[in-house]
């Protein structure tokens, strides 16, 4: 199959050979915050942006790092782009982008589902400080996706899974869209790394957001952008470009800790991907709803079949939807409390981090937006960790639920569950008979 023709997890082995300054097995942390010439005949051309990084001539550490630069190369390969340029977070990489693609009062055509401040970006800061405008659509629907381009319209923003709600992003279709329009597609992947390659369906640009799935720890944050040479040589001009001019400088000791990650990235994404399938599966078993994109019940399942890379599995984020926002405030703080995870915002942690997403991630939107994008009071928002066994992790939430619908009278419940709250309740019941009691 064509997705197939290209690993991104060999693309990362084979473009890992960058030696230290005295020749260590790891790259050098270059701590500089500028760079010695050594023609001063040099310095015009320099900073005309005339030569740069391709030649290892750095100017400053605002503009590029050679450690940032080691790390840009290795996402260029795992995304399949000619160049990369590491920034301080995901809202930096999709700032920077829309500074370099669009001018004043100029226009972007939206997934209605993403990011909550990726939706405050583009739907109060822009239009305070250029009138740029977005027109947000049901990506799913294609006819509305042509509808919404204007004269003006300069970019397509879609995540290629959607946060919160898991929305397939059918690639190939929209880049064939926003082309004939003349427009660059942009494509958030921070959901996906591995799982899916916006490059090889027409993305022009593929950001992400480091902090989460690629570096893993939760202890940095950070971004990137990926594109073609002529585009990011556009971003980064010394004399107009938007890398330069505002500075979203990645810390050279962040960039030498998301190298290192980079491999471990094939084996946690693929660690992920079991732990939330099985989940996944057992909760469809027992009748709670739950949204996944490696279940055949998901509406894209078969859009997603088409563009990922199955190597690595379906990727680590699920929801269920409790319908009210103070059902789920209680399902997850016991489920914390019995030890299944984490109550708290980001993803692709080692354990499992759980949040409202309306209250959290979300929290931008108004109660007008949310119904737009489909996202409820009471939808929880799951990061599957890998850590603990598939069967540690599922006595833990059979606790949870025995607690849960034990702390609530039926009628209440009848309303998230309907006819399978019985059904729900003999199956907390046998669990605890196969294990004598919970074994969490």
């Amino acid at each position: 199959m064509f997705l197939n023709r290209f690993d991104p997890a060999e693309a990362l082995a084979r473009a890992r050979h960058v030696f230290g300054e005295f020749g260590g097995i790891n790259p050098s942390i270059e701590e500089s915050t500028t760079f010695t010439v050594l023609d001063a005949s040099k310095l015009a051309d320099i900073f005309g942006g005339k030569i740069g990084p391709d030649e290892d001539c750095y100017l400053y550490g605002r503009h590029i790092n050679p450690t940032v630069l080691a790390l840009g190369r290795m996402l260029a390969a795992m995304e399949n782009t000619e160049a990369a340029y590491p920034v301080s977070s995901g809202m930096a990489s999709i700032f920077t982008v829309v500074a370099g693609l669009c001018g004043k009062n100029e226009h972007i055509v939206s997934s209605n589902t993403v990011y909550g401040g990726t939706f405050a970006l583009f739907e109060r800061l822009l239009p305070r400080l250029s009138g740029i405008t977005t027109s947000w659509v049901d990506i799913t629907n294609l006819e509305a996706v042509e509808a919404a381009f204007t004269k003006n319209t300069k970019m397509l923003f879609v995540e290629t899974l959607s946060n919160p709600t898991l929305v397939v992003a059918d690639l190939p279709r929209l880049a064939e869209i926003a082309h004939r329009h003349g427009v660059k597609l942009v494509v958030d992947n921070t959901f996906t790394p591995l799982l899916v390659t916006p490059a090889l369906y027409g993305a022009d640009i593929v950001l992400h957001s480091l902090t989460k799935f690629v570096n893993g720890t939760s202890h940095v944050i950070a971004g990137v952008i990926c594109c073609n040479r002529d585009l990011l040589q556009q971003l980064m001009d010394p004399q107009s470009g938007p890398l330069m001019l505002t500075g979203p400088t990645m810390d050279p000791r962040v960039a030498f800790d998301i190298y290192q990650a980079l491999s471990t990235l094939p084996i946690r994404m693929a660690a992920h991907g079991r732990h939330a399938l099985v989940f996944a599966l057992r909760l469809l078993d027992i009748g709670i709803p739950v949204v996944y994109p490696g279940l055949r019940t998901h509406p894209n399942f078969s859009v997603f079949e088409k563009i990922r890379n199955t190597r690595f599995g379906a990727g680590g984020m699920l929801y269920t939807d409790l319908k009210e926002a103070d059902l789920a405030e209680q399902f997850l703080n016991i489920l914390q409390r019995v030890g299944f995870g984490y109550i708290a915002v980001s993803l692709g942690y080692h354990d499992t981090l759980m949040s409202c997403s309306a209250s959290s991630t979300s929290s931008e939107l108004s109660d007008d937006d949310l119904e737009h994008a489909g996202i409820s009071r009471g939808l929880i928002r799951i990061s599957m960790g890998y850590t603990g066994s598939a069967d540690l992790r599922w006595a833990q939430f059979m606790e949870a639920l025995d607690g849960f619908l034990r702390s609530q009278n039926k009628e209440r419940l009848g309303v998230v569950f309907g006819e399978r709250y019985d059904s729900l309740r003999l199956a907390v019941e046998q669990h605890k008979r196969r294990n004598l009691g919970f074994s969490a």
